[in-house]
């Protein structure tokens, strides 16, 4: 059902923050060769092992092409639905819907939506990742009709992982990626905001200029950068030593972050998250690719987009990266305990093979909220 008239927050929609309770997960499966070495083997490994670790907090829906399916429902573990879904490729995070939700409409049961942003492959035909994204326009849409939810078309470009919520009305994203002219070159940053502040119910947006150094793909998305613990406290992708190209962007998303508030006029607690390395793509890793499709080349030499900040947060878990990376992946794993004292943190080895093809977790996943009315 799509819900033409008036925006979400008309309607007393918002998007909630991460670690409300949720009803599912949701992933794609990855395949295509030209973007997951040695026919997407690894990647395929390494997403199976996420949506185990998830499946263990809460439920999970593995969606598929159907040449895959089989294959992925026998690497999955049988608590996990495998659903079969045309996509391009496999970021939920990005081409899935943005689930909001509304309070008192107790037993109506429409109480959770999706909004089903447009998409451009991260840039379009000439900087975006591949040049065909028609199935990817319609993953949202799918999945919101497999659950008989509401859905809120929008016509802005925008993906999931460009933006981070508290869930009491502060959303934080970057210029970098909503203001990239290969977006929404006709918006200005204030019509966006407008955009942001009806269709997410938030109030107050904190605008980082950069994201996270080597995060070309998505131009800079928050999720690798920065994101919220609880009102009033985020995490951010750190690095201390000073030769390294991230520090400058790291010190000055502190600085920005140090100078604001949030929609509730609270400072910032800022928890410095070191992120890994740096790695880059092996010779190796390159030749396993199809360089001959149409998705943007990966080259040896290549610094890779890696940080502990993109984790998921599941009901009552937070499912984040090992990257071999014996010092900072202990530490990633004291910071993230600290910061979540009420939740499990598991650790995926082998997460490398996600940022590989060109982000993390947190990208691959799409939470859907529960009905606020079910956990009251």
């Amino acid at each position: 059902m799509d819900i033409t008239e008036g925006t979400p927050a008309d309607h007393g929609f918002r998007m909630p923050a991460e670690w409300k309770p949720h009803a599912q997960t949701w992933l794609g499966w990855p395949e295509r060769p030209d973007n997951w070495r040695d026919n997407a083997v690894h990647g395929q490994r390494v997403f199976a092992k996420v949506a185990s670790a998830i499946s263990n907090f809460e439920p999970v829906t593995v969606c598929t092409s159907a040449s895959q399916w089989a294959n992925a429902r026998k690497q999955l573990p049988h608590n996990v639905r495998v659903a079969e879904m045309s996509m391009n490729d496999s970021w939920f995070r990005d081409t899935g819907p943005t689930f909001v939700v509304r309070e008192g409409k107790s037993g109506s049961g429409d109480n959770v939506a999706g909004i089903d942003w447009n998409f451009n492959s991260w840039g379009g035909i000439d900087e975006g990742c591949y040049k065909d994204w028609s199935q990817d326009l319609l993953v949202a849409q799918k999945i919101l009709s497999l659950e008989r939810l509401p859905r809120f078309p929008q016509s802005i470009i925008l993906e999931g992982g460009s933006i981070h919520v508290d869930g009491e009305g502060t959303c934080l994203t970057t210029e970098e990626c909503l203001l990239n002219k290969n977006r929404n070159p006709d918006l200005t940053k204030e019509q966006i905001e407008d955009v942001l502040k009806a269709y997410l119910g938030v109030k107050k947006i904190i605008w980082l200029p950069r994201g996270l150094y080597g995060d070309d793909d998505t131009n800079g998305h928050i999720d690798n950068m920065c994101c919220f613990v609880k009102p009033g406290v985020v995490l951010l992708s750190w690095t201390h030593d000073i030769k390294d190209l991230h520090h400058e962007r790291a010190v000055e998303a502190f600085t920005v972050l140090s100078n604001s508030t949030d929609a509730h006029g609270r400072k910032f607690e800022i928890i410095k998250l070191h992120i890994p390395g740096p790695l880059y793509m092996t010779d190796e890793e390159a030749a396993g690719l199809d360089q001959t499709g149409d998705a943007k080349p990966r080259l040896a030499g290549t610094r890779l987009a890696a940080t502990y900040v993109n984790f998921y947060i599941a009901n009552g878990g937070i499912i984040a990266p090992n990257f071999g990376d014996p010092k900072w992946d202990e530490e990633a794993v004291r910071v993230l305990s600290r910061a979540f004292p009420d939740r499990e943190v598991v650790t995926i080895e082998g997460a490398r093979e996600i940022v590989l093809g060109g982000g993390n977790i947190h990208c691959i996943t799409q939470q859907q909220p529960a009905d606020p009315h079910l956990n009251n």
